[in-house]
């Protein structure tokens, strides 16, 4: 075979470094966002925020003054470098994007609740504290404590008397029955602490603790049935199958109902209320106020960083453009181009919120019933973007308006036909479904059939399987768990 060389001409897509970060950063939240531009701070020198003051090491022929807050005035030019070189630099390269820092005020935010965390009392010292003040003996004392040990996170003994013997040591003078009598007695004492209900093994025990602790406040028949019910007719409390628990107990529809509301009172869960509390903070990426009788969606200034290229750095690079600056020139490169790719971010979120909210309108003025079906392809034809595009910009970015704080992404959603041939957003058709069943008589709950029937008359279209799916999305129970006395 011979070989022979060949031109060939084709075109194909390439993605340059300064657009691979453009897509990085867009899908970015406003927390990853912070922590990719921190690791820039640190890595770049040529890179700063806005308002961070810092001290020229710059040798001259007189001490430089030092730069006044928001780095608007700079020291005295280095002798190689003119004003108009200067002129230059604060054009290109000293321009501010986004608004004021706010990563000090969120480490700080964020300090303060973890130390409001790391102050609230767990449940074990607060078990360990009461035992300090009991008149039991240093032995009762400690198996209590170690039972303590034993606790989850909710109360609960969830390992036998048995299971825990056998972790402790062996004692020569105590066999193994005696270990479990003194065991349980060190369990009773710890069952009489507070919170009533600690240290059960099962949830029956954790309630019949709290309605034994509840006996003298409560009526006696009140707190008998309620214990019955406990005992020996949970389950079907919690199926509402009123009707069997009645036979068994032979109790009337007013004493069922009195026991019921007590049962409810109480709290399957006591420890659940000591447990660390995992709090997530939002920082909102849109403002949505009326204006005028508009709607707008505005950046929010405090989800914004403000970036800038470091003037003095740029006035050396400036002034020594020799091929030991290379390197430093390739970081004010890559400066350059974070600031514009955060600016750009920004610009999209913006004009993809905007345009969001300009076919939600009825939505902020009336509420979820009024929302109205939307895509992303609606939203891209829109703004002259791609679909991928828009799924990035409204993934993990909040909007914050009168009505609450939601995610881009909440404003889209299938449809459902109507019978005036237009369509009805599932968003909308949730709220519906969520309203009747407030409405709805607790003795005669509406079932899904019958509420897609009701909706059929607002003129929506949707099946009964339809109207399961959606109940069950918002943690509605079935007909048959929401019926009362």
């Amino acid at each position: 075979m011979k070989q022979t060389l060949q031109l060939k001409l084709s075109q194909h897509l390439a993605l340059t470094p300064q657009l691979q970060q453009s897509i990085r950063l867009l899908q970015l939240s406003t927390l990853e966002l912070n922590q990719e531009i921190e690791q820039a701070l640190q890595e770049n020198p040529l890179l700063e925020r806005e308002g961070e003051e810092f001290a020229s090491y710059a040798a001259a022929p007189e001490p430089m003054a030092m730069p006044q807050a928001g780095n608007e005035a700079i020291a005295e030019s280095p002798p190689e470098t003119s004003k108009a070189e200067h002129a230059e630099i604060d054009e290109n390269w000293g321009q501010d994007w986004g608004a004021s820092s706010h990563a000090s005020r969120d480490d700080d935010e964020d300090a303060d609740a973890g130390e409001i965390q790391a102050a609230a009392t767990s449940l074990r010292d607060h078990l360990l504290a009461q035992l300090a003040f009991t008149q039991l003996s240093s032995r009762e004392r400690a198996l209590v404590a170690f039972l303590v040990e034993a606790l989850d996170d909710d109360g609960y003994l969830t390992q036998s008397l048995e299971e825990l013997a056998g972790v402790l040591p062996e004692d020569a003078d105590i066999d193994a029955e005696e270990l479990l009598e003194e065991l349980a007695i060190a369990l009773r004492h710890l069952q009489n602490l507070d919170p009533p209900g600690v240290g059960a093994r099962k949830p029956a025990e954790c309630l019949e603790l709290q309605l034994a602790a509840l006996a003298a406040a409560e009526p006696a028949p009140t707190i008998d049935l309620a214990r019955a019910i406990v005992h020996g007719h949970l389950e079907q409390l919690a199926a509402r199958d009123f009707a069997r628990i009645k036979k068994a107990l032979g109790c009337d529809d007013d004493a069922l109902r009195d026991a019921q509301t007590l049962i409810r009172s109480l709290n399957p869960r006591p420890g659940a209320r000591y447990a660390p509390i995992d709090t997530r903070y939002i920082m909102p990426d849109v403002v949505v106020k009326k204006v005028r009788g508009n709607w707008v969606a505005s950046l929010n200034s405090d989800a914004m960083p403000r970036l800038r290229i470091n003037r003095l750095y740029a006035g050396i690079l400036q002034a020594n453009r020799g091929g030991a600056s290379r390197n430093l020139a390739g970081q004010l490169q890559e400066a350059k181009w974070l600031i514009k790719n955060v600016q750009q971010r920004f610009d999209t979120i913006g004009r993809v919120s905007q345009a969001i909210v300009d076919r939600q309108r009825a939505f902020f003025d009336h509420g979820e019933v009024a929302m109205r079906p939307l895509t992303l392809r609606e939203i891209a034809d829109t703004v002259g973007l791609h679909e991928s595009t828009i799924s990035r910009v409204t993934t993990q970015k909040y909007l914050a308006s009168p009505r609450g704080v939601y995610e881009l992404k909440y404003f889209f959603g299938s449809h459902v036909a109507t019978d005036t041939g237009g369509a009805a957003s599932s968003t909308a058709i949730r709220a519906l479904i969520k309203q009747l069943v407030a409405s709805e008589d607790g003795h005669k709950p509406l079932s899904d059939a019958k509420i897609a029937e009701i909706l059929g008359e607002q003129g929506i279209v949707v099946a009964r399987r339809t109207v399961a799916k959606y109940r069950e999305s918002l943690n509605i129970p079935p007909v048959n768990l929401r019926k009362n006395l």
